[in-house]
């Protein structure tokens, strides 16, 4: 059982939980909670090294035991030091430190998503979490981006990540992506044509722009038009993570109807 404070794998995970370059210098996050591990694990996502403490449920420790027989490293931890390393208020006892992996980009891809400054972990967790569930092919995080794999991201995303494509990208380089599949972009925009009467049928790019100043100006040159979503009460506004999900899931309302 792991007790010192000083023990070389705590100290990677205190050093996860902290910036993107120290995640992108280890190539390394974590995944925290029985959900999340067993998600990666379903995926057979490459981890690292798995804790435990003793207040882990029976769900929790027959997953434990299932990794073991996979030959993953797993170790008991005390219960102090777990609940110091949590970052949740309610610590369900397990915690994954998983190998930095990209799914890759399909070939022809005819539904991509695009977060373009999203800074809100909230936000972008909520927008993976419907991409993975509305068939999204990829994600593409321009810069000014938040990291999708920061801790409370990856939870946001409740397993998102070990099923969804996500590739952090300069603007050139997405570019060509849109190019090479062509695509059309759309730039969800309050001023912009109602979702209803746009072919989302259509190989289609989504852009979510920021919360505080909306979509960059890189992504409003790629773009070929505004995308928005008819709100006949009186909220101004939807957040990115509500007004991303309601677009995607339009996207393929839209497939449906057209195959059916």
């Amino acid at each position: 059982m792991i007790t010192s404070n000083q023990n070389p794998k705590l100290k990677l995970i205190r050093a996860l939980q902290g910036r993107a370059k120290e995640r992108r210098d280890a190539g390394a996050f974590l995944a925290e909670g029985i959900r999340l591990v067993e998600e990666a694990a379903n995926a057979n996502w490459p981890m690292r090294f798995v804790l435990f403490d003793e207040t882990l449920n029976e769900r929790g420790r027959s997953q434990v035991e299932t990794l073991k027989s996979r030959g993953v490293d797993v170790e008991e931890v005390s219960t102090s030091l777990m609940k110091s390393l949590s970052d949740t208020e309610s610590p369900q006892g397990i915690l994954a430190v998983l190998n930095e992996f990209q799914l890759p980009i399909p070939n022809s891809p005819n539904f991509i998503l695009i977060p373009d400054q999203i800074r809100d972990p909230g936000n972008l967790g909520t927008l993976l979490r419907t991409a993975a569930a509305t068939g999204v092919q990829a994600v593409l995080l321009p810069p000014e981006t938040a990291d999708a794999f920061a801790p409370k991201v990856v939870r946001s995303g409740m397993g998102a990540h070990f099923n969804l494509p996500i590739h952090s990208l300069t603007w050139d380089e997405i570019h060509q992506i849109i190019k090479t599949a062509g695509l059309q972009v759309f730039i969800a925009d309050m001023d912009g044509q109602s979702c209803w009467d746009i072919n989302l049928s259509q190989p289609v790019a989504l852009v979510i722009g920021g919360e505080a100043d909306g979509a960059s100006e890189q992504a409003r040159r790629l773009a070929h038009g505004k995308i928005s979503i008819p709100m006949p009460g009186q909220a101004e506004s939807l957040n990115a993570g509500v007004a991303g999900s309601i677009l995607m899931f339009e996207v393929i309302r839209q497939r449906q109807s057209k195959n059916s």
